[in-house]
């Protein structure tokens, strides 16, 4: 069965989902998104220029700037799932947390991360923050667990992900 793909802009209303999304950590700091719809709405970061050419094209591609996440309908409401790399967009100012070296290791092998691994953290209302390593390299995402000292940040996906998934 061949499902139809739609390549439009992110409409004002997806728009607004990213947007929320972004204000949770700080700042959005990149505004031209596409959406590719199928099964989901896979939304990409692209740049002006890229538009320009995929709207000149014949044949639309199937994917094109960066993916950085998915709009879903979840109990009959639309939310913004973010990946890892929508955080590059976003100038994270809160919900976020440094790891040690060992800490953050373990944290791209797919382990939770236990309280003495966190340099610091800044958490202001939702569970999830943005998981740095102490260069400032984005390692992924967590979520808090404050009641635990053992797995203080559970890892919800991380940048190793995709050299440990099942071929």
């Amino acid at each position: 069965m061949s499902e139809v793909l739609r390549y439009r802009r992110a409409s004002a209303w997806e728009y607004d989902l990213i947007l929320r999304e972004a204000e949770k950590y700080g700042e959005l700091k990149h505004h031209t998104f596409a959406v590719v719809e199928g099964r989901f709405r896979d939304v990409y970061a692209v740049n002006e220029r890229v538009w320009r050419e995929i709207e000149g094209l014949k044949m639309k591609p199937y994917a094109y700037g960066t993916f950085v996440g998915t709009i879903k309908v979840d109990n009959l409401v639309e939310k913004f799932y973010p990946n890892v790399e929508f955080f590059y967009f976003v100038d994270v100012q809160k919900n976020y947390a440094v790891l040690t070296h060992k800490a953050g290791f373990l944290f791209t092998t797919g382990k939770d991360v236990p309280r003495s691994g966190v340099r610091e953290y800044n958490w202001q209302g939702t569970k999830k923050l943005v998981i740095y390593d102490e260069n400032g390299i984005i390692l992924g995402i967590g979520r808090i667990n404050p009641e635990s000292r053992k797995k203080f940040i559970l890892n919800v996906t991380d940048i190793g992900e995709f050299l440990r998934r099942n071929r």
